[in-house]
């Protein structure tokens, strides 16, 4: 599962869209204006953006630059416009989008836009056996080594580090990591969320000076990083 933001002021394609991410068993959080998406994008993160061209208060273009100065470069990012000239679609892909589609969006065809994008962006998800340095994952048996020595986690706590570590080094908003680990209905405690980041440090040795540490970053999430690894940006302000 994926969190995927929409930006759209039809709302009748907002609707649209969030039955295709839906369908394919994403969580789809949809705005209608640029404002309000770059408020969202300042709290929480996503896997994947959607964003139309013509906006009430912004243009689609302006919308992804300030995603690619303020976010990062590697976060997916779809456009979906009316706009069909090839100076438009180059001028989409060069304020920093991924791919282009055209209204009228055929679902199935967005359906397939979609799951390419994530693959291409994401490719480790499908692999059963990943390792991360001294950390062996199993996703068919939901189980983790540390040097070779078995590990004991809930099927949560191994959701979770498994989350993390595929992630390494991205900042990862609380309710991303709620949503992925325990499902976007799911009524989740705050305290739940850091209960488990908890006892992952302590079964996994996620500690500062270790191979791998956690850090949580006040008022938005946490964040698994790599020893030596560069320092990754704080969130948008």
């Amino acid at each position: 599962m994926r969190r995927i933001a929409v930006l759209d002021d039809d709302p009748l394609y907002l609707e649209m869209v969030q039955q295709v991410v839906q369908g394919a068993g994403h969580v789809c959080r949809t705005h209608t204006t640029g404002t309000a998406f770059m408020q969202e994008m300042r709290r929480e993160t996503f896997d994947l953006l959607i964003i139309d061209w013509e906006l009430p208060d912004t243009s689609g273009p302006q919308v992804v630059q300030w995603v690619r100065e303020q976010i990062g470069k590697e976060i997916p990012i779809l456009f979906i416009t009316h706009r069909s000239e090839e100076s438009d679609i180059v001028a989409g892909l060069g304020s920093g989008a991924d791919d282009f589609m055209v209204k009228p969006v055929r679902m199935g065809e967005l359906s397939a836009r979609i799951h390419a994008l994530l693959r291409r962006a994401y490719p480790d998800g499908q692999e059963d056996v990943q390792e991360f340095g001294p950390y062996r994952f199993t996703s068919s048996t939901q189980s983790l080594e540390f040097n070779r020595q078995p590990l004991e986690l809930t099927h949560r706590e191994f959701a979770l580090a498994k989350l993390l570590f595929q992630n390494q080094g991205r900042l990862m908003s609380r309710d991303h990591l709620r949503d992925a680990v325990w499902g976007h209905s799911a009524e989740v405690l705050s305290r739940t969320l850091d209960t488990h980041i908890s006892r992952l440090r302590q079964l996994m040795n996620l500690r500062p000076g270790q191979c791998y540490t956690i850090s949580a970053i006040y008022g938005y999430g946490y964040r698994l990083d790599a020893r030596d690894s560069p320092a990754a940006p704080p969130p948008p302000t």
